[in-house]
């Protein structure tokens, strides 16, 4: 199947393999039955391959129930979003402190992409006690999309089964003729990484169990791509498999140096 971008996702994300899709997307296949990704994020190459099936994992309970909303209830998704006022400041600040048990499910979806668009580079992070805390960053972000990019991902999401669980869980479900991608957040040591999820961040013995699961995926005969930011933990990933290095301008800021150039490894049993 050749390389398609004509379903752009509708969520930002830090971390996302935009710039990797001309890469990703080479992997799937006719012979691909169906797409599991356990690290859903934005979930970009799901949507520009469009497989007939897909399993979409992730820990973060708000992401999966918007992508739950925007499958079944887009209309009232959009519907929510049109009653905010976008690029405002005190909208995002009230949204972001609102009770969230207050919300109908289309409201909390909405109130979910709204803070997306608006907050500082994509990223998503809580305090310990749960609550979305990313800074304003305002038009610097761009605008929500359109109705019809919206309308476009929630008629692909129609063939997506979701699960709010570890990876482990995910990765339980793969079965041969399924194309696995993982895409963990990064537990880079002796590197400053602003991560996407604070209360489950990813530790050294989440690769290693990551690297467990690539050995049994791959003794069933189960394709999967793995891509993580070029490091030791990469090293250990990548250790009789293939891979490639691919350069990727990193827009995570928020320390010193802001945007930079950083080698991206694309590891694959294929």
């Amino acid at each position: 199947m050749p390389p398609t971008q004509d379903c752009s996702p509708f969520l930002r994300w830090a971390g996302s393999k935009r710039r990797l899709l001309p890469i990703l997307q080479t992997f799937w296949t006719s012979k691909h039955k169906r797409y599991v990704e356990p690290f859903v994020g934005s979930a970009c190459l799901f949507f520009a391959i469009r497989p007939p099936k897909a399993i979409l994992g992730d820990l973060n309970p708000e992401l999966i129930a918007t992508f739950i909303e925007v499958k079944y209830r887009i209309a009232a998704v959009l519907a929510e979003l049109k009653t905010l006022r976008p690029e405002d400041k005190e909208e995002y600040l009230r949204l972001r402190e609102i009770d969230i048990s207050t919300m109908t499910p289309p409201a909390r979806a909405a109130r979910f992409i709204y803070l997306n668009r608006y907050c500082f580079n994509g990223i998503y992070r809580t305090n310990l006690a749960g609550k979305f805390n990313v800074p304003y960053s305002g038009v610097r972000c761009g605008s929500v999309p359109v109705d019809a990019v919206f309308e476009r991902c929630a008629n692909r999401l129609r063939n997506a089964r979701f699960m709010n669980v570890d990876f482990e869980r995910v990765l339980e479900k793969a079965e041969p003729g399924d194309l696995v991608y993982m895409d963990p957040p990064f537990a880079v040591r002796a590197r400053r990484v602003f991560r996407e999820y604070d209360p489950s961040t990813f530790t050294s013995d989440d690769i290693a169990r990551l690297r467990k699961w690539m050995e049994r995926l791959n003794a069933r005969r189960i394709n999967f791509v793995v891509s993580y930011a070029e490091s030791d933990e990469a090293d250990m990933l990548r250790k009789n498999f293939s891979c490639e290095t691919v350069p990727v301008r990193r827009n995570i800021a928020g320390f010193v140096g802001s945007r930079v150039m950083t080698n991206e490894m694309v590891i694959t049993n294929i």
